[in-house]
């Protein structure tokens, strides 16, 4: 994968906290923020998919989302071993 640098201005604070937990994770900050941009993306790609269900199809009413919500807690704590796992 090509790669560019790019020059941002962040907050100091910012910086720090980025620095921190990039060395938690022993990756370099310029990954972090990667990863942070691509998933920002793939939300953005979500709720656009999600705006043009509802525009085609009407707006989920507030059962489906409570459904939708419970089904992604339980996927999660599944996928990362939480209280809710073991009631699955």
């Amino acid at each position: 994968m090509a790669t560019k640098k790019v020059t941002i201005t962040l907050d100091e604070s910012l910086v720090e906290a980025l620095a921190d937990a990039a060395a938690e994770e022993g990756i370099p900050v310029s990954r972090l923020v990667a990863s942070a941009a691509e998933r920002e993306l793939r939300l953005r790609a979500g709720r656009a998919v999600v705006q043009e269900w509802q525009t085609e199809h009407g707006s989920f009413t507030p059962e489906e989302v409570a459904s939708a919500r419970a089904e992604m807690a339980a996927a999660d704590a599944e996928a990362l071993g939480g209280p809710e796992a073991s009631a699955a």
